[in-house]
């Protein structure tokens, strides 16, 4: 059949390719929308695509199906397998479900990972997400200010005292030495009677 729309020919669809929608690949061409794994249908690129022969997988897809097999390529006992042994006659028995410990006086790691560690600052849990540490306590982001000026601060910016957190400057106008030269700004004198 003659080719009268031109233009190449699609790898999966076989219609014809435009260059506008033109994807290439080990010299053929595909449809930008045809461009998926065979297996899991997800949408390749240059990095994620390995070919095999005329059909094209992403590189976990074609690991599984043409990769090595056996101990230690991911068959093996290290690996979650849904089988149960039932078709080597081994009788699968239930595992008692899980049950929290009653013992009252869990150790400080256990009460850690049970529940989370709460914010100096407002008292409230602090997650993963939004923890910083600073003055070996764990803070909100939000929380992680100067108890005087609000300034936003940093753990390398921070200076702590009676568990509080101040910025170098609150710290040392309030808790820094006092008297003739100190404290006072850029050499400000200061009289007070």
């Amino acid at each position: 059949m003659p080719n009268w729309g031109g233009g190449k020919k699609c790898g999966v669809c076989q219609k014809t390719v435009y260059f506008a929608e033109e994807v290439q690949c080990e010299g053929s061409s595909f449809h930008k929308s045809c461009f998926l794994c065979m297996v899991c249908k997800k949408n390749l690129d240059s990095t994620t695509v390995a070919v095999h022969g005329e059909e094209i997988y992403c590189k976990s897809c074609y690991g599984k199906k043409y990769g090595p097999k056996g101990y230690g390529y991911g068959q093996g006992a290290g690996t979650l397998s849904t089988d149960k042994g039932e078709s080597l006659g081994i009788k699968h028995e239930e595992a008692p479900g899980h049950r929290p410990t009653t013992n009252p006086n869990a150790s400080k790691f256990a009460q850690k990972i049970g529940g989370s560690e709460r914010c100096p600052r407002c008292g409230q849990a602090v997650f993963a997400a939004e923890k910083v540490i600073g003055a070996g306590k764990s803070w909100h982001k939000s929380c992680f200010r100067c108890a005087k000026c609000g300034k936003g601060l940093e753990s390398t910016t921070l200076a702590d005292k009676d568990g509080d957190i101040y910025c170098k400057g609150c710290y040392a106008k309030n808790f820094g030495p006092k008297g003739f030269g100190f404290g006072q700004g850029a050499g400000a004198l200061v009289h007070s009677e």
